[in-house]
């Protein structure tokens, strides 16, 4: 359960930076809010995982998830991705109090 809350923590800090990164742009923008998407910064880091990952799915799993589904994910902006996935598996992999149901 450590690796999870690890992992959490991780994407919890990488969308953090994301965050810095857009309210910087925004900042620095006269156009008002800057949003980047997930598939932007993808993108910009590899854009050739980004191809090989859609023929991927698109052949191995199935054409209609990476259409309406993971093309939806990717328009979203990164913080927002990223913090729901680090929060989902830090709360996954956090300690739980034991109950004792018998005690008095």
């Amino acid at each position: 359960m450590i690796f999870l809350r690890i992992f959490g923590t991780w994407f919890l800090l990488v969308a953090v930076i994301a965050l810095v990164y857009d309210g910087t742009r925004t900042l620095a923008s006269s156009d008002g809010l800057v949003v980047t998407a997930l598939g932007e910064h993808w993108f910009r880091l590899h854009p050739s995982s980004l191809g090989l990952a859609q023929a991927a799915i698109e052949r191995h799993v199935h054409p209609v998830l990476w259409d309406p589904v993971i093309l939806t994910i990717l328009q979203m902006p990164a913080w927002v991705v990223l913090g729901v996935i680090g929060l989902a598996l830090y709360l996954l992999g956090r300690k739980r109090k034991r109950i004792d149901i018998y005690s008095n």
